[in-house]
């Protein structure tokens, strides 16, 4: 990936690598043609290392759009916005964009792309040249909503990254591999249930809002997409980080009860045992079968001291 400070700096705008290309949308919105010469234009080959697969479909971001269920009052927090695609789409949608974009030359290009595509929205844009990963803050109003078309490589992690750091999100939609969609979205005891999926709940209900083609990605990726939708709800009761200690053990030894798969997490498996009845869990159980507020009630039990002592 290329190297970035992690510093959230809004970029500024210039006049180089004009796009020439006529509109193919009359609002404004990029297509194949448009997509092509810009990344002709900036030199750009599109990297798997940044996860760079770029929307060049009208009615695709159309829907993402319609989907996302924008308010003229919202601010959006947008992460990898690329050439621009969803950008052009959110801005008329909302009150504020702000982009995080990790590579200089995408960050560099997008204000010049909205300048020309949709002049009367450029104030509406801010850029940050920062991995997503890495950033602390976000300039301008706190965001509301979250709609993304994520790096797929790094979704789960920068999404509750975000989910964490920007308490002010309400909503998300974000785009992101078809499995990985399915497993943010799984219900306790199915078969894609695992830590994604728990993780995500502490913070929000989650929901499938679609498929997405692979044609309407330039270049067209080799794994099917999808759309997931969140809104923000309480967390349960208690504490994230212990909670989700809890979570990582119980799913790294996932094929086993819990009295062995959190037997490290607890000190043994007698001590797990004993901290699990505590909880109201049946020790035999997997953790697949538990819901976030299981695993945070489990997280609150009083620890077990070693025997002998």
């Amino acid at each position: 990936m290329a190297p970035d400070s992690g510093a959230a700096a809004p970029t500024s705008t210039t006049d180089r690598h004009p796009l020439s290309t006529t509109p193919e949308q009359s609002d404004g919105l990029l297509g194949p043609a448009a997509i092509r010469e810009l990344a002709q234009q900036l030199d750009l080959r599109p990297t798997k290392a940044l996860g760079q697969n770029f929307l060049h479909d009208a009615n695709t971001i159309r829907k993402i759009v319609r989907t996302a269920g924008l308010s003229p009052d919202d601010v959006v927090c947008e992460v990898g916005p690329g050439l621009g695609s969803l950008t052009l789409g959110l801005l008329p949608a909302s009150a504020h964009v702000t982009a995080v974009e990790i590579d200089p030359r995408l960050a560099d290009q997008l204000p010049r792309t909205v300048a020309e595509r949709v002049p009367a929205l450029a104030d509406r844009l801010t850029v940050v040249t920062a991995d997503a990963l890495r950033i602390t803050e976000l300039p301008g109003p706190p965001p509301t909503a979250l709609v993304a078309n994520l790096p797929y490589n790094i979704a789960v992690p920068v999404l509750l990254h975000l989910l964490e750091l920007l308490p002010s999100i309400r909503t998300a939609l974000v785009l992101v591999q078809l499995e990985v969609a399915d497993r943010l979205a799984a219900a306790p005891g199915s078969a894609a249930y695992g830590v994604p999926s728990v993780k995500a709940a502490w913070y929000a209900g989650v929901r499938r809002a679609g498929a997405v083609a692979r044609p309407v990605f330039w270049p067209v990726p080799n794994v099917d997409s999808g759309l997931v939708a969140l809104t923000r709800r309480p967390p349960p009761e208690g504490d994230r980080l212990a909670t989700f200690a809890v979570i990582d053990a119980a799913f790294a030894m996932r094929r086993k009860g819990l009295r062995a798969a959190l037997a490290r997490w607890a000190g043994s498996p007698a001590a797990a045992e004993v901290r699990l009845r505590a909880a109201g869990i049946d020790p035999t159980t997997r953790g697949e079968q538990l819901s976030v507020t299981d695993f945070a009630r489990l997280a609150a039990t009083a620890p077990v001291p070693p025997e002998g002592r």
